[in-house]
């Protein structure tokens, strides 16, 4: 098995599981599970970042910097959603 049949083959089901999670999880829940899955997208960016810095195929190349677009998007989605529920909880002066 060559290290690029693993990796796309890994890919592929992290694709399926993160989908899968997803919709599996009622949508009330979204955003509170969105400031706990920060850490997990942190995850997907540097490993995107490490990916980017070995590739020496286009297809690696490809790869890695969809990995650290998504990735870079849902860790500032989910802080913008973590700092807009946390608005909701401050005290209105006045």
């Amino acid at each position: 098995m060559t290290p690029e049949f693993l990796t796309l083959t890994i890919f592929v089901l992290a694709v399926f599981l993160g989908v899968e999670l997803i919709f599996k999880v009622p949508s009330m829940l979204h955003t509170p599970l969105m400031s706990g899955t920060n850490a997990i997208h942190g995850i997907i960016l540097l490993g995107g970042l490490l990916v980017l810095a070995a590739a020496d195929k286009w297809y690696a190349l490809t790869g890695g910097f969809i990995a650290v677009v998504f990735g870079a998007a849902n860790v500032f989605g989910g802080f913008m959603v973590t700092d807009r529920m946390l608005q909701m909880f401050k005290r209105k002066k006045g």
